[in-house]
């Protein structure tokens, strides 16, 4: 899963970036109004953290300006700013949460699953397929009952395919999920961790559709 955090103040951004990153998101970070315009015309993000006092251009605005374009990711609000009337602005220009600082990073990890929920349309906080169980909170897969270890960017790729069951994803759409723009991205890694993947959990699970991408079949 691929977030974009904008945040101008330095030591906050950074504690974000590492925190985030190291629950196994791919994080992208700016730290102006006009980058994260930038970013979010040019990336497909699956979610996105916002400051609202940024210099160049303000939080709210870069908000007001992606809904305008139809775009619909979840947006989690980040701000210093705790009246009421700030949050309703914010939800009214069309936020998905609010977060006032300073917060605890865990409290910020879970909003982001918990929009990460709403978005895929699903209420449970794990993802289960047949005897295959991914709980994103703690980073665990079981299969049958059983631990199965899982690399950070297997359990990403794992994780983005069931979310998506029933679909076909590119194996572009899935490097973009994975990457930020600090990573150098070998041309088979996709194929490999799919490799792995299908290793440990059965050959069965992940189809290959040639010249298309690979997807896990829906369970009804």
């Amino acid at each position: 899963m691929r977030v974009l955090l904008v945040e101008d103040d330095r030591l906050l951004g950074e504690g974000i970036y590492a925190g985030v990153q190291h629950s196994g998101y791919a994080v992208d970070w700016v730290k102006d109004g006009e980058m994260a315009e930038t970013a979010i015309a040019t990336e497909p993000y699956d979610l996105v953290i916002l400051d609202l006092g940024l210099p160049k251009k303000p939080g709210l605005d870069v908000l007001e300006s992606l809904r305008a374009r139809g775009d619909d990711t979840p947006v989690l609000i980040l701000t210093a700013r705790d009246t009421i009337d700030d949050r309703v602005a914010g939800l009214d220009k069309g936020a998905d949460d609010y977060l006032v600082k300073p917060f605890d990073l865990d409290e910020l990890l879970a909003r982001l699953r918990a929009l990460a929920r709403r978005r895929s349309g699903r209420a449970s906080p794990v993802l289960t397929h047949g005897d295959i169980v991914l709980d994103p909170a703690a980073h665990r897969v079981e299969q049958a009952g059983q631990g199965v270890e899982l690399s950070p960017r297997e359990f990403a790729v794992l994780q983005t395919l069931l979310e998506n069951a029933g679909r076909v994803l590119s194996r572009s759409r899935l490097e973009e999920s994975l990457y930020s723009w600090k990573n150098d991205i070998e041309s088979n890694a996709v194929e490999v961790h799919i490799h792995h993947l299908r290793k440990k959990l059965g050959k069965g699970l992940i189809r290959t559709i040639r010249g298309v991408g690979y997807m896990v079949e829906k369970r009804r």
